[in-house]
C-alpha cells in the first residue's frame, strides 16, 4: 500500500465508552484463602475500541480513538495512550475508570480473567459522548463502537451511535453483546462482530453445526441488520456472512498463548483493509490473521504487523 493510498483512506473513528486499565500478572496456582504471589505485572489502556485503534496503528493505519475516563486510573490510562501516540478525543467523566485483570495460572497453562463492571456514568456524561461523537463524525468512514456499556448508560446507546452514523454518512461497526448488541441491529449497521455465545444469546438458540452458525448470520443480512456478520469462532476459525452469501477461514496455526484482545485485533485489522481499499475476502483473512497472531502472544499484548502480515500471506497461499 503506497503512501498517497494511506492519505486517501477513509477516516477511522473508534468509540469506547467503558475501557479498562488491563492489569495482567501470572502466579503457580490460583487457589482461595492463600496469598498467591504473583510474577511480574504488565498494564496496557484496554476497552474494546482502544485496542482496535491500537491494532490499527499497529498495522501502518490512524483511528481517531474517542473514550470516556476519569479519576487517577483514567489519568494513568490516559497516559498510557498518550505514550502510544494515539489520536484521541476524551471525555471526562467523574467517577473512576475500571480496572480488568488477567492472571495466568502457570502450573495448569488455564487463564482467569476478572472483568470489572466500570463506573457509572450521568446522563449528562454519556449523552455528551454522543454529542462528541457527532462533531468528531468520519464521514465516508468507519464508526467503530466496541465493548461493554457501563452502568448508567442506556441499552440503546449503540443503537444511537449507529444512527448517528448513517446521518452523518459514516458506516458504523458494532462489537457488544447482549441488549446492546440486539439494540444495534435492530437500528441496522453496516459489520457486526459476534462471537458464537453472543450470536447464540441474541438468536434465542444453540448453535451447534457449521451449518446452523451460518444460517444465524445470514438472517441478519438478509433481515437487513447488518450488511456484513463476522462470526468468529476461536481455533474454529471465522465465517463472514454477506448478501453475496457466506465465506469461511480456518485458522492459521499458533502457538495459543492468551486470547485476550484477539476480537479486537480481528477488527482493528479487517476495517483497516477495507479502509485502505482491499477487497471483503482480503480483509477477512487480514482479520484472522490479526486475532490469531494476538493469540499467539503473552497476557494483553496485541498483535505484531510482521506476525499479521505473514499469517496473511499464509492464509492467502491457502484461498
Amino acid at each position: 500500500m503506497d503512501a498517497s493510498s494511506l492519505v486517501n483512506a477513509p477516516p477511522i473513528l473508534t468509540l469506547t465508552i467503558n475501557p479498562a486499565l488491563d492489569v495482567s500478572t501470572s502466579t503457580a496456582h490460583v487457589t482461595g484463602e492463600h496469598k498467591l504471589r504473583c510474577g511480574s505485572t504488565r498494564i496496557d489502556p484496554g476497552g474494546g475500541g482502544v485496542n482496535v485503534a491500537r491494532v490499527i496503528r499497529r498495522l501502518g493505519g490512524t483511528a481517531l480513538s474517542l473514550y470516556a475516563a476519569g479519576g487517577p486510573t483514567g489519568e494513568a490510562y490516559r497516559q498510557l495512550i498518550a505514550a502510544e501516540g494515539l489520536p484521541t478525543v476524551l471525555v471526562p467523566i467523574k467517577e473512576s475508570t475500571r480496572q480488568s485483570f488477567t492472571v495466568d495460572e502457570t502450573d495448569t497453562g488455564k487463564q482467569f480473567r476478572f472483568v470489572l463492571q466500570g463506573p457509572e456514568l450521568s446522563e449528562a456524561e454519556w449523552t455528551t459522548c454522543l454529542d462528541t461523537l457527532a462533531a468528531s463524525m468520519p464521514r465516508g468512514g468507519y464508526v467503530i463502537a466496541s465493548g461493554s456499556l457501563p452502568p448508567g448508560v442506556p441499552d440503546d446507546f449503540y443503537a444511537r451511535v449507529a444512527r448517528l452514523a448513517r446521518t452523518n454518512g459514516a458506516r458504523c461497526i458494532v462489537d457488544a453483546s447482549g441488549p446492546a448488541l440486539s439494540g444495534a441491529l435492530a437500528e441496522g449497521v453496516f459489520l457486526v462482530k459476534p462471537s458464537l455465545r453472543e450470536l447464540e444469546a441474541h438468536a434465542g438458540v444453540k448453535l451447534e453445526t457449521p451449518e446452523s452458525q451460518a444460517e444465524a448470520a445470514s438472517a441478519l443480512v438478509a433481515s437487513g441488520a447488518a450488511e456484513y456478520v463476522a462470526l468468529t469462532l476461536g481455533g474454529e476459525g471465522a465465517l463472514l456472512a454477506s448478501k453475496t452469501g457466506v465465506i469461511r477461514s480456518e485458522v492459521p496455526k499458533v502457538t495459543v498463548i492468551s486470547t485476550v484482545g484477539a476480537g479486537d485485533s480481528f477488527l482493528g485489522a479487517f476495517v483497516l483493509r477495507l479502509a485502505q481499499g482491499r477487497t471483503v475476502e482480503e480483509a477477512f483473512r487480514a482479520g484472522v490473521a490479526a486475532g490469531s497472531a494476538t493469540a499467539s502472544t503473552p497476557a494483553t499484548e496485541l498483535c505484531h504487523r510482521e506476525d499479521v502480515e505473514r499469517l496473511e500471506a499464509e492464509l492467502a497461499a491457502r484461498a
